[in-house]
């Protein structure tokens, strides 16, 4: 396939429909805080990339630098991949795993037709219906060398993320990455919101949260009203808020978690 042939290939047109639609819509207020925080040369993450409604603007931002995206799902991590490939984006390592606070290998539950649903986590799966599928794990500090320059972690992995920062905690407090991420308490039970809140506090870490593409202090975010779990598609409700972004503040130091 040429070149050209590639660029309009429907897999390589709907993969940059999904980042104009996440640049000018979904993920505004997210992508425009990466946009400020990334230079050419950084190296950025995006964990539990999907289908890559990031990557393409990622990509263009670290320029020379790299992005790593780390998706488990395997028909999802080869599709990306390709399309990556097919449309020149070079910069891009897409990895078919998970992202946890071990490595090894893990069962991936992936509730039947919704693929952006699935997650280590089997109580955040809350359909009857799910597939699983045995994935490789690793630790982000373990994949990455420590003069590795990481300046962005962007994380969606439906209940795993504390694992992902216990895993990376060496990076945290060497390079203090922008964290951005979605983060419920309904895939948390018995934890919630807070736990993570806490232990990114604990290594200097401060936080916002994303509502109607606002970025709004974390001290306002209160999760019985901005994830008040009522009706039957609850988190899909204007008011409903489950995107943060965390940062070190300039200057400021982490501190080691008790």
């Amino acid at each position: 396939m040429s070149v050209f042939e590639a660029w309009f290939a429907t897999r390589s047109i709907r993969f940059r429909i999904r980042a104009l639609k996440a640049g000018l819509r979904d993920a505004r207020a997210e992508l425009a805080a990466i946009r400020r925080h990334l230079r050419p040369g950084d190296i950025a993450c995006d964990i539990g990339a999907n289908k890559g409604s990031f990557i393409y603007w990622l990509s263009r931002w670290v320029g020379h630098g790299r992005v790593v995206a780390f998706e488990p799902q395997p028909d999802l991590a080869r599709d990306l991949a390709n399309t990556c490939r097919a449309i020149g984006l070079g910069n891009v390592t897409v990895e078919a795993k998970a992202v946890y606070s071990h490595s090894g290998r893990h069962d991936l539950f992936l509730p039947e037709g919704h693929q952006p649903g699935a997650s280590l986590m089997r109580e955040a799966v809350a359909a009857e219906s799910v597939a699983t599928v045995s994935v490789p794990l690793v630790t982000l500090d373990e994949y990455f060398d420590p003069g590795d320059n990481i300046a962005l972690l962007k994380i969606d992995v439906e209940g795993a993320e504390l694992g992902v920062f216990k895993g990376a905690e060496r990076i945290l407090r060497q390079h203090a990455p922008l964290l951005v991420f979605e983060c419920e308490n309904r895939h948390l039970a018995p934890g919630n919101v807070r736990d993570v809140f806490c232990y990114l506090e604990g290594l200097g870490y401060r936080g916002s949260f994303i509502s109607g593409g606002q970025v709004l202090p974390l001290a306002q975010f209160d999760a019985a009203v901005h994830q008040r779990q009522q009706g039957e598609w609850f988190w899909k409700q204007p008011d409903y808020c489950n995107n943060f972004i965390f940062r070190v503040p300039p200057g400021a130091r982490a501190t080691k978690q008790s």
